[in-house]
């Protein structure tokens, strides 16, 4: 039962698949077993051969089938043709007589017309006629045509076969008949089919001909086979007749690329399958090595078996199709990779080039095209390691900037400078660290030094550059000079409102050469003795100041001078294959302080201390200095070629690390003011936005709260003298508010005057950041010499506190005068006193001595 129900089964399916048949109902009602199933298939494949081994028949059936449904048209028209020929005979010969009887004397004028119509008539027909006879010659010609296309076809002459049809189709369009005519159209038809029918035999013969198994790896050509009519040479000529050769090609490469190229280039395994050439059959077996010689070894053989069985026109094709694809992957996949950073490698990176520079020429060689930015990654190997060495230095930076700042490191620097014999004493006094130790008292019994004027402030320069500037005056901030009087309010490096984000450009060093304001020296009153008994005895005198950096600065100056040593040894070189890359080395420093410049701000921005963007001034402080540093003891080497030594440019870039350093000193120093002046009230009044007493003082506070975190955040980042300024500015923030302040009140009455006089009091508890370490309990603050109207502020809170005579002594005999001026105490006098006769002559002593101290 089982067996009779497979065989019902499998017919079942036949019958199906060929003819649509559905099964009866006693069959189909039936239950399939899994035993079923494998002679059902069975009974499917031997039809799916028969039908396979009838096709080329059928087809051929099909054609005959045509062939006699056309006969009897074709031979109608073959009949006609005949009948035509005869009435064209019996045409002439009617002519004929009717010429004779024209000849006739007798004959009438009316038959000679009637004669002469009719003669027209019968020309007329016999062009038709003959033009008739004429299509359909042409018409028997081209089915003569396509069966011999026919013919050909079935002995698989592919060649012949399309030459035939181009003949036919020249043919065809020779046939003066429309295009619209039954049989014309019949003929088209018949010649398409053939078209399709001669492809089908051309596919099979060029299957037969290239073989290519993606699985095995395996690709097989051969120009001819005994079994076929047809070669590779000929076979360029059927892909142009059906417009297939790029088509045919870019096919072809694909399947090589994934049995033999894409396998051998990949560089995610270690070993490589090897390419085999063996009889006729290119093929991948065993292991080759990871290196690019065997690489381009093994392309060389892909490449030679290629053009060798190819012919001259497809091998162009091919050419058109796979260079585009194959040149960038291996410039991306191999020699990219293969190009070293430093010089350490470069010998084999001249054999990289070397492999790379044969290959190119087995390509010419072989004629192939397509290959020219592989040779010019030969051509300008130079230029490539040089992009190399740019992209790994940029990348450095940027990574070494992602790691973090890491642990500071404490740096000192050393300079000489010549000094006057008070500014050394003061330097002294104020703690400044020297190693001179002798006595500044014994100046006078040893009489060193030459009594030449000292140098002042204003002129001095010097290469410390710890204080935030650019050209800037050095000694300022050391508190050199502080004798000096100062009329200007001190500002900030490059600008207090300078913004790191305000312009991107800035980062990159553009507009460095521009000029940048220099901070203006801190105000300190003015010394009572006259200028000229001042000693301006001189002398050197080494400083030395430490400061912290992060860990960014050294990698960046170590690859800087990796790079420089680089181009130095390549200068004079002859042997070394990138000596031409010698120059761009040397502009590489430029391009790794502008990376720096311009991703510094945003990862300094991350510290978590609070102090990134001092920390940054410090580290492009450092560069500038190092980088000077080097630049000195380059231009003294005497063990690298003169050029070398030229070649260097890196002036304008230490120029742009301290206006960088100055821009971000002055955007930490601008943010943190405005911190200051929003807890202070902001745009407003302070003494009249709080509400009581406590808010005031809790005001208060804050900022000196914030001062003092400050001051403490930056004292393990800046230099004392930085340091100083730096919070200097901040105290002088808050002295300039709250006199500001003070000064835009209508009145101050006696309780308002002791709580704002408590208030500064408050402030001026900030004097214990500016002692210097180590100093005697009793010794002054050096507080004034870095805030500017911070004994303006202590002179107001004893003005508040004063009756009448004592703000005429504060003003006569001490040194108001020098912190206020007339218009601004007389204000104070009418915001404090009662206006009466006293407050009157008061007001008129002072108006009468405007500068009291320049009168003593």
């Amino acid at each position: 039962m089982a067996t009779a129900n497979t065989g019902l089964v499998g017919q079942a399916l036949v019958d199906f698949a060929l003819h649509g048949n559905f099964p009866e109902d006693a069959i189909s009602s039936k239950r399939v077993e899994k035993e079923d199933f494998g002679p059902a298939l069975a009974a499917l494949a031997a039809a799916k051969s028969k039908l396979e081994a009838d096709k080329v028949p059928r087809q051929q059936a099909e054609v005959h089938t045509i062939n006699e449904e056309t006969a009897p048209d074709v031979q109608s028209w073959v009949a006609n043709a005949k009948t035509v020929e005869d009435d064209i005979n019996r045409s002439r010969a009617l002519a004929n007589e009717i010429v004779r009887r024209a000849e006739a004397p007798e004959v009438s004028g009316q038959t000679i017309r009637e004669t002469e119509e009719k003669a027209e008539f019968l020309q007329r027909e016999v062009v038709y006629n003959q033009q008739v006879r004429e299509a359909l010659t042409s018409i028997k010609h081209v089915n003569a045509v396509l069966n011999q296309v026919e013919q050909a076809r079935n002995e698989r002459r592919v060649l012949d076969s399309l030459h035939l049809l181009e003949k036919s189709w020249t043919a065809m369009d020779a046939v003066k008949v429309g295009k619209s005519c039954r049989v014309m159209k019949i003929l088209d038809m018949r010649a398409f089919e053939l078209k399709s029918a001669v492809h089908e035999v051309f596919e099979h013969v060029w299957n037969s001909l290239v073989t290519i198994d993606v699985e095995g790896h395996e690709v097989e050509i051969h120009d001819s086979r005994e079994d076929e009519q047809m070669t590779l040479s000929e076979a360029f000529i059927g892909l142009q007749a059906y417009k297939e050769v790029q088509q045919r090609m870019a096919l072809f490469w694909h399947k090589v690329d994934a049995a033999i190229i894409s396998p051998r280039t990949a560089t995610n395994h270690t070993s490589p399958p090897g390419v085999v050439v063996q009889n006729h059959v290119l093929s991948l077996q065993g292991n080759s090595d990871q290196s690019i010689a065997f690489l381009f070894s093994d392309l060389g053989l892909v490449m030679g078996y290629f053009a060798n069985l190819l012919p001259a026109e497809l091998l162009q094709a091919l050419s058109n199709v796979m260079m585009p694809a194959l040149v960038p992957r291996i410039i991306g996949s191999w020699l990219d990779p293969a190009v070293p950073a430093t010089l350490k490698e470069i010998d084999q990176f001249q054999q990289v080039i070397t492999s790379v520079g044969s290959f190119c020429q087995t390509l010419k060689d072989l004629k192939y095209n397509g290959f020219a930015e592989l040779q010019d990654w030969v051509d300008n190997a130079p230029r490539v390691w040089l992009a190399k060495c740019r992209e790994n230095a940029l990348d450095s930076v940027r990574n070494k900037m992602g790691q973090g700042l890491g642990s500071p490191k404490a740096v000192e620097r050393v300079e000489t400078q010549t000094v006057s014999r008070s500014e050394g004493k003061e330097l002294a006094a104020n703690g400044a660290p020297t190693n001179d130790e002798d006595d500044w008292a014994a100046w006078d019994d040893e009489g060193e030094g030459d009594a030449t004027e000292a140098p002042s402030a204003a002129t001095q320069e010097s290469a410390n550059p710890s204080v935030p500037d650019i050209n800037e005056d050095d000694a300022d901030a050391w508190g050199w000079g502080d004798e000096e009087p100062v009329e200007e309010k001190p500002a900030e490096p490059a600008g207090a409102d300078t913004s790191m984000d305000d312009d991107p450009a800035d980062a990159w060093g553009w507009g460095d050469d521009e000029p940048v304001d220099p901070p203006a020296a801190p105000a300190q009153p003015k010394a009572a003795e006259p200028a000229a008994t001042k000693n301006t005895e001189t002398r050197e005198m080494t400083l030395k100041e430490s400061y912290h950096i992060s860990s960014l600065p050294q990698p960046v100056l170590d690859l800087i001078t990796a790079i420089l040593e680089d181009g130095a040894s390549l200068v004079g070189s002859q042997s070394s294959p990138v000596a031409p890359a010698a120059a761009g080395l040397f502009a590489l420093p430029t391009l790794v302080l502008a990376m720096f410049r311009a991703v510094a701000p945003y990862y300094y921005s991350l510290d978590t201390s609070g102090g990134g963007n001092m920390f940054l001034y410090n580290d492009a402080t450092y560069l500038a200095e190092r980088l000077s540093d080097f630049v000195t003891a380059w231009k003294a080497r005497g063990d690298i070629e003169p050029r070398a030594v030229a070649m260097l440019r890196l002036d304008n870039e230490i120029k742009s690390l301290r206006s960088f350093a100055a821009r971000a000193y002055a955007s930490e120093m601008s943010t943190q003011r405005t911190i200051l002046r929003d807890l202070l009230g902001g745009a407003q009044n302070l003494l009249q936005q709080a509400a009581d007493n406590s808010d005031l003082t809790a005001q208060i506070e804050s900022a000196t709260g914030r001062t003092r975190a400050m001051a403490a955040t930056w004292s393990d980042i800046l230099s004392r003298s930085a340091w100083c300024q730096a919070v200097g500015s901040l105290v002088d923030t808050i002295a300039t508010k709250l006199v500001a302040d003070v000064m835009d009140l209508s009145g101050i009455g006696q309780d308002e005057a002791y709580n704002i006089a408590s208030m500064i009091a408050k402030i001026t508890e900030l004097d214990d950041l500016f002692i210097a370490p180590g100093a005697a309990k009793d010794d002054v603050p050096a507080t004034a010499q870095y805030a500017e109207n911070w004994l303006r502020l202590k002179y107001l809170s004893e003005v508040l506190q004063s009756n009448l005579p004592d703000v005429k002594f504060l003003w006569l005999e001490s040194d108001l005068s020098l912190y206020f001026t007339v218009d601004e105490v007389i204000e104070l006098i009418g915001l404090s006193f009662v206006d009466n006769a006293r407050t009157r002559d008061v007001v008129r002593e002072i108006r009468g001595s405007p500068h009291p101290r320049a009168q003593v």
